[in-house]
């Protein structure tokens, strides 16, 4: 990328940070202002796009359980949700062009199909980056709404055989034995490398060319052969480790992705307004969405959360697009307008997300009268018994924060993390792990009603991985009246000084803790010398 580039896009990020917004807002910003003076995106930005679209699959595929896919909510409602989407887009369009609203008006059922089934999709790209600026990516909304954006995008490559009448290879056939030897494989090779810089060059040969060559040559499109290579490691520790490792390098890259979404093209005020006609319909997005979700018996909480993260139009939306241009059934005109509907939809969507907890608390006695009277087993607030202690996130410093209180108190410490894997992984193991969410405002009134107005709980620990999660936990303590005390954890001199102005009672920096920990757990072996 050229240095007057970098430079810009680094300006718009700042800025729209600055004014509380996530940076990739400002990266498309960049993008449009660029278009305007003349950049295009040339060969070396779409390098990287491509390099970053194929990291975050890969990426998404190390962190999603396959068994999760089984759930009806997902497949079932994914289903759904696309067909009821791409009708009412469909119908809209056709009537439109009735009107003779510009741009509608050569418009046949057939490109009307299309167009609504590019725009039934939502951003894996939006998704994964809210969930993770906000540690969510595990619990159940994030596992669901993930879940239902995988499924978009397998019907999406379906459907992009079906428009350039393509079948896949005959050596697809193969292909189970092939990705059970290349698992086998690649655990071994794990192993073998170790934690240095062969994990990293390891995990980007993986994504970025043994799985997109693999499926390149069977026809089943490059992304999807990133997504399985991850799916093939996820649930093991190495797995794990590898994503850690390149969860940097994903966001570097996917800034490329943005830019050069606002670099495809110079918009003219008829392409706007018809943008925004569009981005209004994602009204009509958000509340099949939400309804469709709630008749599958999850929780209005969940709900929301999940349709929030799905209230804009994909980056795969706009594939799909392009390859409809290629082959004569769009415009270069519907590619623009595309765009900029994506586009406004991070726009408004992205306040919308940051602002999500407030908003559903706000809304929340409206919204649960949707839900259905019996609701999924995982997805529902649990009681704490009589319980004293809650700890909340179960990674390793909450683990050996809660292993260390329970030789002490027993059962009257209890632990709690939104990850239902980790919970099932610690009852396991013997602990009293139950699944709910600290940034939960039901569960907390909940104990409230319970427990004599929380007064039950005489201290919660927040060891939440994501340091926002935290924070936002502290104000559902505040909203309840809580009276007890609170601990949390940090990573950053700044993070402690804010919870030090909340009020928090003990906050703690998790490295030098850890410091004090070691060096007391040498001093009781070496006795005399300490």
């Amino acid at each position: 990328m050229e240095p007057i580039i970098l430079a810009v896009t680094f300006l718009f990020g700042l800025l729209v940070k600055f004014i509380g917004l996530p940076p990739m807002v400002g990266y498309l910003g960049a993008g449009f202002l660029l278009s305007a003076f003349g950049f295009n995106s040339g060969e070396t930005l779409e390098v990287i796009s491509e390099l970053g679209i194929n990291l975050l699959l890969f990426t998404i595929g190390l962190k999603l359980k396959v068994k999760s896919f089984v759930r009806k909510e997902i497949w079932a409602g994914t289903t759904i949700q696309v067909v009821l989407l791409t009708i009412f887009f469909s119908v809209t369009f056709i009537l439109f062009s009735r009107l003779g609203l510009m741009f509608f008006e050569n418009l046949n059922i057939k490109t009307s199909l299309v167009l609504a089934f590019a725009l039934s999709l939502s951003s894996t790209v939006f998704a994964v980056k809210i969930f993770e600026d906000f540690g969510e990516i595990n619990s159940y909304h994030g596992v669901l709404a993930l879940g239902v954006l995988v499924f978009q995008d397998i019907f999406a490559v379906i459907f992009m055989f079906l428009i350039n009448n393509e079948t896949p290879s005959i050596y697809i056939i193969a292909l189970p034995l092939i990705l059970i030897i290349l698992r086998v494989l690649f655990l071994r090779i794990l192993k073998f490398i170790g934690h240095g810089e062969l994990l990293i060059l390891f995990g980007f040969m993986v994504s970025l060319v043994i799985g997109p060559e693999i499926f390149s040559f069977m026809e089943l499109g490059q992304n999807m052969g990133a997504l399985v290579m991850g799916l093939l490691l996820s649930n093991t520790k190495d797995g794990d480790e590898l994503y850690e490792k390149l969860i940097n390098f994903k966001d570097l890259f996917l800034i490329g992705f943005f830019i050069k979404i606002g670099l495809m093209g110079v918009p003219n005020f008829n392409h706007l307004w018809v943008a925004f006609l569009i981005a209004l319909l994602i009204n009509i997005k958000v509340i099949i969405d939400f309804l469709v979700f709630t008749r599958f018996k999850v929780r209005a909480r969940t709900a929301f959360f999940s349709t929030l993260a799905l209230s804009n139009y994909s980056e795969f939306g706009l594939i799909v697009a392009a390859v409809s241009f290629s082959t004569g059934f769009l415009s270069s005109d519907w590619l623009i307008i595309i765009a900029l509907s994506l586009s406004i939809s991070f726009l408004v969507s992205t306040p919308l997300n940051v602002k999500g907890h407030k908003i559903f608390s706000f809304l929340r006695s409206k919204l649960k009268y949707f839900e259905t009277k019996i609701r999924l087993e995982y997805d529902k607030t649990f009681d704490i018994g009589n319980a004293e202690i809650l700890v909340f996130g179960m990674g390793r410093i909450g683990t050996s924060v809660f292993d260390n209180l329970e030789k002490k108190y027993g059962k009257r410490v209890l632990a709690i993390d939104f990850d239902l894997t980790k919970v099932e992984k610690h009852q396991k193991e013997g602990r009293e792990v139950l699944h709910d969410d600290a940034t939960d405002l039901e569960f907390w009134i909940s104990v409230k009603g319970k427990h004599d107005n929380a007064s039950q709980v005489k201290l919660v620990i927040l060891c939440m991985g994501n340091f926002q999660a935290n924070l936002i936990a502290i104000d559902r303590l505040k909203e309840i009246g809580y009276p007890g005390k609170i601990a949390a954890a940090a990573s950053h001199e700044d993070e402690l000084n804010i919870l030090k102005r909340l009020g928090v009672h003990f906050a703690y920096d998790i490295y030098s803790e850890s410091g004090a920990g070691f060096a007391e757990h040498i001093c009781m072996h070496l006795g005399n010398y300490c």
